[in-house]
């Protein structure tokens, strides 16, 4: 069954004068995905967003929110954004704000709803002002839920909240998501990228790098990563000696602790267990969000640099 896309970015170029945010963009989202938009600083994540809402015009291409023009799925109340430029009126409390938005809407969550859904219950009489930074994120996202919309964009939502507040975020968060609506989030936490989008787009200058999922996206720094406890005396020989195993890309060690990075970790860790009986306590893992985010971010920017 074909199935209009929730966003979709075709050639999508943003320039401000001599420097170009998006270079190219071709995006196709589906509904019910949750997206998460990676890149260093300047990659082009906000304004992405912003074009995808049509709160910019782009230069050249197009997007389309659910086959039409964004303005016109905002209006029906399918879209909910949550922008890191986005400000709530400082006089108004929590629920003052929240109600004032469902206002403007046809078919809007009640307001106790949106507040329970954004963890705000208990800060709903606090005025805006008082708020502090998590407390601000948490009221917005109140904001950008009570249209009850199919699609919710979030640029850095867990910007200024501290572990706790980011977890109780993402718990609310899935409760949205579980009803199949389209959440599309730009972050500079890779671990909230790992664990909770279906898919990853990672930016560099404005141009996507990759797309899949988190696993695919990782998969892009080959060979995996064996650590262990070394027993033995370290010296420029030993590492010459491991160096040569089987597989192995990269040495490391650092207080009595070994770090091998190997393109066939089987055979490197046979081979390491035949030649070094005191190495214990060992670990064979995948690499990490941060390691593929850096591969690739670096490449293209050495890329872009030699053009």
């Amino acid at each position: 069954m074909n199935q209009t896309p929730a966003i979709r970015l075709a050639g999508l170029r943003k320039s401000f004068g001599s420097l170009t945010a998006v270079d190219g963009v071709d995006l196709t989202i589906r509904p019910g995905e949750v997206v998460a938009l990676l890149g260093p600083n300047g990659a082009g994540k906000s304004t992405t967003i912003d074009l995808a809402l049509g709160l910019a015009r782009p230069t050249s291409g197009t997007a389309e929110l659910f086959g039409a023009e964004p303005i016109r799925a905002i209006r029906e109340g399918r879209v909910g954004a949550m922008l890191q430029g986005g400000a709530l009126l400082p006089t108004l409390t929590v629920a003052e704000c929240v109600a004032l938005v469902a206002s403007a809407h046809r078919h809007p969550l009640s307001v106790a709803e949106a507040l329970e859904r954004a963890r705000c219950t208990e800060i709903a009489k606090q005025r805006v002002a008082k708020l502090s930074g998590g407390q601000m994120q948490r009221a917005r996202f109140a904001v950008a839920v009570v249209s009850d919309p199919d699609l919710l964009f979030l640029d850095e939502p867990t910007a200024a909240m501290d572990v706790e507040a980011r977890r109780t975020f993402w718990q609310s968060m899935r409760e949205f998501t579980e009803e199949g609506r389209t959440v599309v989030f730009a972050t500079h936490y890779l671990d909230e990228a790992d664990t909770y989008a279906d898919r990853i787009v990672m930016l560099a200058r404005g141009r996507v790098v990759a797309d899949g999922t988190p696993a695919e996206v990782k998969a892009v720094v080959s060979g995996r990563r064996i650590r262990a406890t070394a027993g033995f005396a370290w010296s420029p020989a030993v590492e010459s000696a491991l160096a040569a195993l089987p597989g192995v890309r990269s040495v490391e060690h650092r207080a009595g602790q070994l770090a091998l990075v190997s393109d066939d970790s089987d055979s490197t860790l046979r081979a390491l267990l035949a030649g070094y009986d005191d190495i214990h306590d060992i670990e064979v893992t995948a690499h990490t969000m941060d390691e593929a985010f850096l591969a690739l971010t670096e490449a293209h920017e050495t890329e872009g640099a030699t053009r």
